[in-house]
């Protein structure tokens, strides 16, 4: 709402019988001022209207396509394996093409949607019918709602976003023998995808894998890293809470990488990251330092 001064004349007359009380009128600097706050607040009112405006059209341009929850499991402490059917939807399983893809998810009678990265490989949806997650249970969030569901329950899928991770960048291998592949808690969710689809890494000389969780029982997918290593890819395990036991990497990753890094040759290296933000950035600044091109870096965002 926009507010217009009259520069007539302020009354602030007492309520008495018979009594005028006409202040000097306020300057024009002071109208002035007055004015331009109002003018500022009005402006920011639209802007985030505006903006509110734009949220609601994008969510009301999505297409959303109901399936059912075809396995729900513990994937570890917090985290649940998550198997969603999509058979019945061929449009939207031949949507995923990339590692590092995403979707939001629906929870019925809930509204607000929950954006989660594709765990399976694009050759999974194509063989199986399934896309898998893993998702990690936040109080209150549509996760939450989503982890406490059982298996044949329907929830509503969204098309297939983002771009995923460029491999093409860091390709041949022949080029690119060293990958350095960085991911932490949650975020293995799409590194899964990437080693599981296939980056060549037979073919590499060194691909390593730092994955930074709490502690074991935090770590999703041991079950798999046998065969991400058979597949060339050596696991390095780094925990920020060990307990006594534990005779791996502690610490975070970010530390764990310093303290091996043996980049033989970084004009010829590249480097995959998602995970938490500060883990990310760190990992990027040490890599740009040591002579890794920043466009070799594949992030899924």
């Amino acid at each position: 709402m926009s507010v217009a001064l009259s520069p007539t004349r302020l009354s602030l007359a007492p309520s008495l019988p018979h009594a005028h009380f006409s202040p000097p009128l306020p300057s024009m600097s002071i109208l002035r001022r007055f004015n331009l706050r109002q003018l500022k607040l009005h402006h920011h009112h639209r802007r985030r209207s505006a903006t509110a405006v734009a949220a609601a059209v994008r969510q009301d341009t999505i297409v959303w396509t109901q399936a059912p929850l075809s396995e729900i499991k513990p994937a570890a402490e917090s985290l649940f394996h998550v198997s969603i059917d999509v058979s019945d939807a061929p449009d939207l399983a031949a949507s995923h093409t990339c590692a590092g893809q995403y979707l939001q998810l629906r929870v019925p009678d809930f509204a607000k949607p929950s954006f989660l990265a594709i765990a399976s490989p694009p050759s999974f949806v194509a063989a199986r019918g399934a896309f898998e997650f893993l998702v990690k249970s936040v109080a209150g969030s549509t996760a939450e709602l989503l982890c406490g569901l059982k298996k044949g329950d329907v929830v509503e899928l969204s098309q297939v976003m983002g771009r995923g991770f460029d491999v093409d960048l860091i390709e041949p291998p022949e080029a690119y023998p060293t990958v350095l592949i960085f991911a932490t808690g949650s975020g293995i969710s799409p590194i899964r995808s990437l080693i599981e689809s296939g980056i060549g890494a037979s073919k590499r000389s060194d691909v390593r894998l730092y994955y930074g969780a709490r502690n074991l029982k935090r770590m999703a997918y041991q079950e798999k890293f046998k065969d991400w290593e058979s597949s060339g890819v050596k696991i390095v395990p780094v925990l920020s809470q060990p307990d006594d036991s534990w005779r791996g990497e502690s610490g975070y990753v970010q530390a764990a990488f310093t303290r091996a890094k043996q980049i033989y040759s970084p004009q010829s290296a590249g480097a995959v990251l998602c995970g938490q933000k500060q883990m990310t950035e760190e990992v990027t600044s040490i890599l740009v330092a040591d002579g890794v091109s920043s466009e070799k870096i594949l992030k899924n965002f």
